[in-house]
């Protein structure tokens, strides 16, 4: 598929999901009625067994049953920003010391932070479905790697990782798990609203290691405003297009262009199964509906 039907599917996911509900009351509580998903576990076993190549799409619920700050609604603020102020190339331009301060504290509350059962029963699906010929991917809207620390092998992380850092002059992109990422962040980052920005000279930030460069790091994610990787999202739409079960795992399903993903899965007739402690938007569009903690039910 081209770019540019990647686009044009993106668009027409997004006008659908604007369409509006019929005036008609009765005719409105018919089509609720007709498109409400199964919650039978039972039923929901019985094509899974049957699966070749499931697709797995997480979001931010299934790790915050970590304890891994989402930074999204009331009271998602780091100081006094939310992550949309911050997570920004023109915030980063305009004052890289206190991005860096953000990511920075961050990283260091993902290194204490420990895989939860939702991540190691989908780290363990993918061992046991490829001792069978069977196999998983998972296209997850996460940074944290967590699931990559539970063991999870074909992993798609369409929005990059805290642990990974990309120069901005050379371009290079480079895992980096040091704590502190460089001296002069060490104790730095508190999320207090009373703290003040460490206002660190640019050349002490965190700097690139290819030889000659020394270039100004940034976290390596997609941030506010950015494109995603066109080749991870090629990758995804070809793993989207050739599997015969999707699960969606603790996930709004409102951030785009990942909110499209299961959507189409399910308009070409493959079964959808959603793990959430609540509807969606895109709930009535799936077969399967499981409401309640990803580590409760997905185990």
């Amino acid at each position: 598929m081209s770019l540019f039907q990647f686009t044009a599917r993106r668009l027409v996911s997004q006008a659908y999901c604007g369409l509006k509900a019929a005036s008609s009351s009765k005719t409105q509580k018919f089509r609720l009625e007709m498109a409400r998903p199964s919650s039978n576990m039972a039923d929901f076993r019985e094509v899974f067994a049957k699966a070749k190549h499931i697709a797995i799409i997480t979001g931010a619920g299934v790790s915050a049953e970590s304890g891994v700050p989402t930074f999204r609604g009331a009271g998602g603020f780091w100081r006094k920003w939310q992550a949309q102020e911050l997570a920004t190339p023109e915030a980063f331009a305009r004052n890289p010391s206190r991005v860096w301060e953000f990511y920075h504290y961050r990283r260091e509350v993902m290194l204490s932070k420990h895989p939860n059962p939702a991540h190691v029963a989908i780290a363990e699906c993918e061992r046991r479905l490829s001792k069978q010929g069977r196999s998983v991917v998972v296209i997850t809207q996460n940074i944290d790697e967590l699931h990559r620390k539970a063991g999870t092998k074909h992993l798609l992380e369409i929005h990059g990782s805290l642990f990974k850092t990309r120069c901005t002059n050379c371009g290079n992109i480079a895992a980096n798990y040091k704590s502190p990422i460089c001296p002069a962040l060490a104790g730095k980052g508190a999320p207090d609203p009373e703290t003040e920005d460490a206002t660190i000279p640019v050349e002490d930030l965190p700097q690139c290691e290819e030889d000659g460069c020394n270039g100004l790091l940034r976290p390596h994610v997609v941030w506010f405003g950015e494109t995603l990787d066109p080749d991870i999202l090629t990758e995804v739409e070809k793993e989207l297009d050739i599997c015969d079960l999707c699960l969606v795992v603790g996930t709004s399903s409102v951030v785009y262009p990942a909110a499209m993903f299961a959507p189409q899965v399910s308009a070409r007739g493959v079964p959808v199964a959603e793990f959430n402690m609540e509807a969606t938007p895109a709930t009535n569009r799936f077969r399967f509906h499981f409401p309640g903690p990803c580590g409760t039910t997905l185990p």
